[in-house]
């Protein structure tokens, strides 16, 4: 609405900037010059404030975002992460390294997430099992893109769906077999299944180096949750 009612505007002050043209045109009063050139000033004035304030609102969002993530970064997808950096070979990165990790350390341990190695494909299926009982915080993520017009992070939404969907098909017809099995005979089921899982260690560690550069205070509730969480599992 607001777009909408910005063009008709803009549109108003070019016709009138137009029309103080014509009139000087008629007249050849050096006056209307100046006049004409009121409504461009106006139009330049209320381009930079929108942009200002779709800055603000961008900024907004992606710091409500960063909340949201960090509740369910705790909670729901606390035991898919987990899960996920056990299953990793290499890099050796745990929730113990990356609390006590400074700033320059987490983004030498991103750097080296771009080369991952798990240590099994048995390890890898107890991931997706996670990535699949995870479903409704995907739905979550999908809604909240789409009220914040964030494009990525919906595909991306919408990617993990497609392949939860597959392995919840594959699982109702063949309960009895892993689905990393049959994943690993065809290229591209095993392309979806390494760039989702890879994706979320990479998405992790990219949410730690920002909670730890701009909220160091929920960085270190979130991995002390963690920490805490694999000792449980650990003792149980």
């Amino acid at each position: 609405m607001r777009t909408s009612k910005t063009i008709g505007f803009s549109l108003a002050l070019v016709a009138t900037s137009g029309l103080f043209i014509l009139l000087e045109g008629w007249t050849k009063w050096e006056f209307f010059w100046h006049l004409a050139a009121i409504p461009l000033e106006i139009l330049i004035a209320v381009f930079i404030v929108e942009q200002l304030l779709e800055h603000r609102e961008v900024r907004a969002k992606r710091e409500q975002l960063m909340y949201i993530k960090s509740f369910m970064f705790r909670s729901q997808m606390r035991d898919l992460f987990i899960a996920n950096f056990a299953a990793l070979k290499s890099p050796a990165i745990t929730m113990n390294s990356i609390r006590r990790a400074s700033l320059a350390e987490l983004r030498e341990m991103r750097g080296r997430a771009d080369d991952i190695e798990y240590r099994s494909l048995e390890a890898l299926e107890s991931v997706i099992d996670e990535y699949v009982k995870a479903e409704p915080v995907w739905h979550s993520f999908k809604e909240r893109a789409i009220t914040y017009n964030f494009e990525n992070i919906f595909l991306d939404m919408m990617a993990i769906l497609h392949f939860i969907y597959d392995v919840r098909s594959f699982k109702a017809k063949h309960p009895q077999k892993m689905f990393i099995h049959e994943a690993a005979k065809k290229e591209e089921a095993m392309k979806k299944v390494w760039k989702i899982v890879t994706d979320g260690i990479r998405l992790f560690l990219d949410y730690a180096i920002e909670l730890k550069d701009k909220q160091p205070a929920i960085f270190d509730e979130m991995m002390a949750d963690y920490e805490l969480s694999i000792r449980l599992r650990e003792s149980a």
